[in-house]
């Protein structure tokens, strides 16, 4: 792996495509700055080089062009205040005068381009723009794991103009020690623990696991397809009834591979989807005819609990339950505390997936786990067994 650890900056103008699409509120204030922090280390050994950084990203999506809701101009202030220097700002990522302003950048500097986003040649991977970018530097570092399965033309396809000059930041670099610890150098028991939705989402990622964990925990909207396949009875519950057959098989499957699937064994059941609902916990197969599963119950806690104390490698990806709503957080609230504790006895845990970090966040535990990843579809991508651009074009 080509990292930016065996490089000299000096007097190098840098080409960093980072992953700044972080989330802004109505004024247009950061509200989790998680993205920004991580890259810094990676800015600092190019500034402390002699080097210039140029800092390329996405944010949102914008549908028709340039607007200001989603300019990174937003996002000055900040990384103002983060790096202690003075951060210059291209309203376009291309054209002659941001070729102008990169080509006089001085060492210890710092050039924060507009939104790549407001040109379509962006998503579709277009090489004449990933050349128009590739000219605003001397090297090029990939640090944008967030963005690293797509083949978009500032995180795979401007690789090939720098054939001598193409490196991965510290972030890409974590992010793939941590995937390889996990996936490839796994202590044992290995458990990995999937929430969320729906499996539709998430059965790649179930099958590819099932060749290398020992106990796989599934809690949130997609144990109800789970159950329901079994025969038992689901309410209004969330399922993908076409799935069911899926669901067997994978139910069939880790039987055969020795590998212990946990569903749920009670849930926090509510008579409507709404925080203020009426509430009751019932056994996760007999969920009455109108009533819907948002939480995973006390009994359920403690099994996974159990699972998760005994094992020395932890995978979390999606919540338990609804966790958005107060009523409805506390079993995503112990699985956090459960797998943060874990940790401190020496277990390794990699928290990824937008849902699990805003969770792990929320409930000021990010310091407490082993890593917490900052690519939630590159990391299940990833997870599934899939090669990611971003990552192959900087290798070759």
């Amino acid at each position: 792996m080509k990292t930016i650890d065996n490089f000299n900056f000096k007097n190098k103008r840098a080409l960093i495509r980072v992953d700044f699409n972080v989330p802004l509120d109505d004024k247009f204030q950061i509200t989790d700055t998680t993205r920004i922090d991580a890259t810094l280390p990676t800015i600092r050994k190019i500034l402390n080089d002699g080097g210039c950084v140029i800092l390329m990203s996405h944010l949102g999506r914008p549908k028709d062009g340039p607007s200001d809701k989603y300019s990174l101009r937003h996002l000055l202030p900040y990384l103002k205040k983060v790096t202690g220097v003075e951060v210059k700002f291209a309203p376009d990522c291309i054209g002659q005068d941001t070729l102008k302003m990169a080509s006089e950048l001085k060492p210890g500097e710092i050039l924060l381009l507009e939104n790549l986003r407001f040109y379509k040649e962006e998503e579709k991977g277009d090489e004449e723009f990933a050349g128009k970018l590739a000219k605003l530097g001397d090297v090029y570092v990939n640090d944008a794991f967030g963005t690293a399965h797509r083949a978009h033309a500032s995180t795979a396809i401007i690789a090939k103009f720098f054939p001598q000059a193409k490196m991965f930041g510290y972030v890409m670099g974590n992010e793939l020690a941590a995937l390889k610890k996990v996936l490839e150098e796994a202590e044992r028991p290995f458990t990995a623990i999937l929430g969320g939705a729906k499996v539709s989402g998430k059965i790649e990622i179930i099958r590819n696991l099932m060749q290398r964990v020992d106990n796989l925990i599934i809690g949130g909207g997609m144990m109800y397809t789970f159950i329901k396949a079994q025969g038992g009875k689901v309410g209004n519950s969330l399922v993908e009834d076409e799935l069911i057959p899926v669901a067997l098989e994978t139910l069939e499957k880790a039987k055969q591979l020795g590998i212990k699937i946990l569903l749920p064994v009670d849930v926090v059941i509510a008579d409507k989807f709404d925080n203020e609902a009426n509430r009751k916990i019932c056994q996760s197969d007999e969920i009455p005819d109108g009533w819907i599963g948002l939480d995973i119950g006390p009994k359920t806690i403690e099994l996974f609990k159990d699972v998760i104390t005994h094992s020395k490698t932890l995978l979390w990806n999606g919540p338990m339950g609804v966790f958005e709503m107060s009523n409805f957080e506390t079993g995503t609230v112990a699985v956090a505390q459960c797998i943060a504790e874990a940790t401190t006895k020496g277990a390794y845990s990699l928290v990824g997936g937008g849902d699990s970090v805003a969770a792990i966040n929320k409930y000021q535990l990010a310091n407490q786990v082993s890593y917490v990843s900052t690519g939630g579809g590159a990391m299940l991508e990833y997870i599934e067994g899939k090669e990611l651009p971003g990552v192959k074009f900087v290798n070759e």
